[in-house]
């Protein structure tokens, strides 16, 4: 007789072999929208503000490209001296039109942000209420302007906040941003972790301030 030298293995074996003889019942593959797991979004503006003071970041709001370039300024001119790395966009040159002589500006066709630059200021694809998070992608100054800086500033319009994140996903493949971009991802505040005993520790693994300009007109 064959002495067995792992009984429990062959125990659980033979279990495993009497299972299979039992086939499995049909799997539903009916996808679940996330509608039908969330509330509706009734007021994206409130929600994604809402949500916003919930991630740690700051979100401004201006009446149009005059107060948004004035509010950037501010927000510059309180920081450190060194380099600020930007978008290179027709809607980011506007708002940056102050800045010229008073800072030190690297624009995205110039290259990445060094390691030294202070803040980086994009756009976004789009801005997410139910999470307050911003959509980007490697089209909004690349892949390092969301992550290198201590300071992130987005720049954007209200008209681009979506409900939730089916409807960003939705946005996604309409723009056809997967081919287009090497990255596409949600940022929901400031980069954060509380690995370690429980303390909470901002700028982690990336910027520890993430501001968001966003224009009503």
């Amino acid at each position: 007789m064959t002495k067995i030298e792992n009984p429990s293995r062959e125990h659980i074996l033979s279990r495993i072999r009497e299972a299979l003889r039992t086939p499995a019942p049909p799997v539903d593959m009916t996808p679940v929208l996330l509608e039908e797991i969330f509330e509706p979004v009734a007021d994206p503006l409130g929600r994604f503000l809402a949500e916003c003071q919930t991630n740690l970041m700051e979100a401004v709001i201006t009446a149009n490209t005059a107060e948004s370039a004035e509010r950037l300024a501010g927000l510059l001119t309180a920081l450190p001296e060194g380099e600020i790395f930007l978008q290179d966009a027709p809607a980011i040159r506007e708002i940056a039109k102050p800045l010229e002589g008073k800072r030190s500006l690297r624009w995205s066709s110039q290259g990445a942000p060094g390691e030294s630059c202070q803040a980086t200021v994009t756009l976004a694809e789009a801005f997410v209420a139910q999470s307050g998070s911003v959509l980007s992608s490697s089209n909004c100054g690349g892949r390092g302007a969301s992550v290198v800086p201590p300071t992130h500033i987005v720049y954007g319009g209200v008209g681009q906040i979506v409900p939730d994140v089916t409807a960003a996903l939705r946005l996604v493949n309409e723009k056809g941003l997967p081919d287009q971009s090497s990255y596409v991802g949600l940022i929901s505040g400031s980069s954060r972790t509380a690995d370690i005993e429980k303390i909470l520790v901002q700028g982690a693994h990336g910027p520890r301030r993430l501001v968001v300009i966003l224009q009503r007109g």
